[in-house]
């Protein structure tokens, strides 16, 4: 028994280690912990650098007790990588990630350095670790903060130009958006109207999807505008049935992706900013900020 049990779990090592050598999309654990992720960079003229990441992390029970024997070295595994996608991308984007992280995404392009975050910590104990990380960097709060139960909206100044933080909370969880908008000024097929905001709507799945915004909903073939986030100019490429532009607000979004249930959840958007969602794997929306 002993004997079988070592094959069993040198076995799913194995497995495991395989996993890890995937390509740049990855998932890892079988069902109690999975990192789903992801990372693009493209490059251009004048040293052009646009990188993105995304992750997703779930958590569920396996069935019985050979299933949790099993995934026990996967999981391990998965943390590891987990807490790897957190450097990395906190080393490539210079902002932090909040522990316990459910969902993030984030981007660092000529336009912008942004991160954003689903997490179940409450908003204070998110809000009091983003002071504490953004003050050692030598971030300075504005004096017109808006700090509330659930919800807050703090302007920082720092070496590099102002930023913003802003926190909600959602379903049980806190919604973490922190920005640093850079020199550089975007093309006009990723500029919103003046005084709005402009989503970009894209599917990175196999199969259909739909995305419904308040009232307006766009239908979305597999894998059509799974890039727009990848560079201004693949933004700038998207047809006009994929982008919305909105006065600024709280909305409705609700995903439908063919195989899962719709997800609804509300989505604020404040004016001139630009927005990428993506339909991700399991009906998972990933909302990325491009501008």
């Amino acid at each position: 028994m002993r004997r079988m049990l070592g094959i069993l779990l040198a076995g799913s090592l194995v497995a495991a280690t395989a996993l890890l050598a995937g390509p740049v999309a990855a998932s890892l654990g079988r069902q109690n912990d999975t990192i789903q992720f992801g990372w693009s960079r493209t490059s251009g003229p004048n040293n052009y650098v646009d990188q993105t990441w995304w992750g997703i992390r779930g958590h569920g029970t396996p069935d019985n007790f050979a299933e949790r024997l099993l995934s026990i070295p996967v999981a391990i595994l998965a943390r590891g990588t987990g807490a790897s996608f957190e450097t990395k991308l906190s080393e490539n984007t210079g902002l932090p990630l909040p522990e316990g992280w459910a969902l993030a995404t984030a981007k660092n392009s000529p336009l912008i350095r942004s991160v954003y975050a689903e997490t179940p910590r409450d908003l204070a104990a998110v809000l009091g670790f983003y002071r504490t990380e953004l003050g050692a960097r030598g971030w300075t709060e504005n004096d017109d903060a808006v700090v509330a139960p659930d919800r807050a909206v703090i302007a920082f100044t720092t070496a590099h130009g102002p930023a913003l933080l802003r926190l909600s909370r959602q379903d049980g969880k806190t919604i973490s958006e922190l920005s640093q908008r850079k020199r550089a000024v975007a093309t006009a097929g990723l500029r919103s109207k003046p005084g709005q905001a402009k989503l970009m709507l894209g599917n990175k799945t196999d199969d259909d999807a739909v995305i419904t915004v308040d009232d307006q909903t766009v239908k979305l073939a597999a894998h059509a505008g799974e890039k727009l986030a990848n560079s201004d100019d693949a933004a700038g490429e998207l047809p006009d049935s994929q982008k919305l532009d909105l006065p600024p607000g709280r909305y409705k979004v609700t995903l439908k992706a063919d195989g899962s249930a719709a997800e609804s959840r509300e989505f604020e958007v404040a004016a001139n900013e630009t927005w990428g969602l993506l339909a991700g794997t399991d009906g998972v929306l990933l909302p990325m900020r491009l501008y």
